[in-house]
């Protein structure tokens, strides 16, 4: 059977299969270790789906699990994950309730990344029913942690090992063979004159909305009033009591792309900054951060090169006037590492400081390597655009498991408002993922070891 036929048969099964999963509120929580109750039934049922499709199933205590068929010593993981980041506000429906419209389907999840593991799932359906001449294993690893750190994927490595050749549905085409390093901070702040602040979801997407009260009378309103204006942000300000309330509207964007976001603790910042707030924390902030996005006013211009720069985001913001805490993930150029990083952020004084957290190196691969090879030639074949491979700041499963690049799920020109509100994901693309995975599959599996 031709797999375009193939798929005209089973599409509404497949949106039933990814609805099923969309239904799922699988955003970390610690309910139920390791990830919280959502993800526990998130799994089960991508399990159970993998099962009827003819998959030999393995859950991982939760952390993830997988479907394999195929034979043959060597292992071919494709690597896709069902946790999501919180839905947040401004969705036209329920985002855990698949919608469909105008060749669209909408919820959360549905293109990071449930709509590319059950594109996976439909691929390996395809094969199976084609009694395809496997010589190798294939396994597709769903997990529950990718959004918080991808701690499922280092616990299948230290329970399974690694791929010999693999790809992550959960970037671009035609490809990614290189990803920035990461670091996970936070700034701490102490005597600031904030007395309350609150921002944020997660530490990977843009703060789009910050509150803070400050004590009355101590900044200039109508100099943050124009301060704001200036920039044309939409803010709000109110009394309570003995404090004033300052309310900052942004955007929210994913933390790889900043710049594609409005950072509204940022600008509130800035705005009391303007406003002669005078406070230590926001002295410092102005001096460090003001309002770049590449670590411009800590250095980090000469890190820069050809491929690749900076990015950070401050993301979760919390706090009183004893201690204020604020995410901070950084994106690194791929050719320098963690170490000279984090000398930059050596920026601490007595009231303010960066605590390093965690750091991951950047991912780096030949492009002439024979599985990318591979995986270029299938996405050439199929869709005629031979466009360049590309170098990302967003960090993948790619870098918990060797041998694995991103390839997929968004096409080139694409934006499917991941992490952002009404995520989508284009019907008629999503059948060409199905086509896309099912070639490079037959490629990987060719390959003469």
């Amino acid at each position: 059977m031709e797999i375009r036929t193939f798929i005209e048969e089973n599409l509404e099964n497949m949106k039933k299969d990814l609805a099923a999963l969309v239904a799922c509120p699988s955003v970390y929580s610690n309910d139920m270790k390791p990830f919280g109750s959502a993800n526990h039934d998130v799994l089960d049922r991508a399990l159970a789906q993998m099962e009827e499709k003819g998959l030999k199933t393995e859950n991982l205590d939760y952390y993830c699990g997988y479907g394999e068929t195929g034979q043959g010593d060597k292992l071919i993981g494709i690597l896709a994950h069902l946790d999501v980041v919180p839905a947040g506000d401004g969705w036209d429906g329920d985002p855990f309730v698949m919608s469909e419209k105008d060749g669209f389907l909408f919820g959360r999840g549905v293109s990071d990344d449930k709509g590319a593991a059950v594109a996976s799932m439909y691929a390996l359906k395809y094969l199976i029913a084609e009694n395809y001449p496997f010589r190798k294993r294939v396994r597709l690893i769903l997990g529950c942690n990718e959004e918080t750190g991808s701690a499922c994927i280092a616990h299948y490595v230290e329970k399974k090992g690694h791929v010999d050749y693999g790809f992550t549905p959960d970037g671009g085409f035609p490809g990614i063979y290189a990803e920035k390093g990461m670091v996970g901070a936070m700034i701490v702040a102490r005597n600031s004159k904030i007395i309350a602040i609150k921002g944020g979801d997660v530490s990977n997407a843009v703060c789009k909305r910050i509150e803070a009260a400050v004590p009355k009378g101590s900044f200039d309103v109508e100099k943050f009033k124009n301060y704001e204006m200036s920039h044309n942000i939409t803010f709000e300000i109110s009394e309570d009591g003995d404090n004033t309330v300052l309310v900052v509207h942004g955007k929210a964007a994913h933390a790889s792309t900043p710049d594609e976001g409005i950072n509204a603790f940022h600008y509130l910042m800035e705005g009391l900054y303007a406003a002669d707030f005078n406070d230590s924390f926001t002295d410092w902030f102005h001096e460090h951060f003001a309002l770049t996005l590449h670590g411009e006013l800590l250095g980090f211009e000469k890190l820069k090169d050809e491929i690749s720069d900076t990015s950070i985001n401050l993301g979760v913001i919390s706090g009183n006037e004893e201690e204020i805490h604020v995410t901070l993930d950084m994106r690194f150029p791929v050719r320098t590492n963690a170490t000279e990083v984090c000398k930059l952020l050596e920026v601490n004084d007595e009231n303010n400081r960066i605590v390093i957290g965690h750091t991951v190196e950047p991912l780096f691969f030949d492009q002439k390597t024979p599985f990318i090879q591979a995986l270029k030639k299938a996405y050439v074949d199929l869709t005629g655009d031979d466009s360049p491979m590309e170098a990302i700041g967003g960090g993948t499963y790619a870098k918990a498991i060797h041998n694995c690049i991103a390839w997929g799920s968004e096409f080139p020109g694409e934006s499917n408002n991941i992490h952002g509100a009404n995520e989508r994901l284009n019907i008629e693309n999503w059948i060409r993922q199905v086509e896309l995975y099912v070639q490079a599959i037959r490629n990987l599996n060719e390959i003469k070891d």
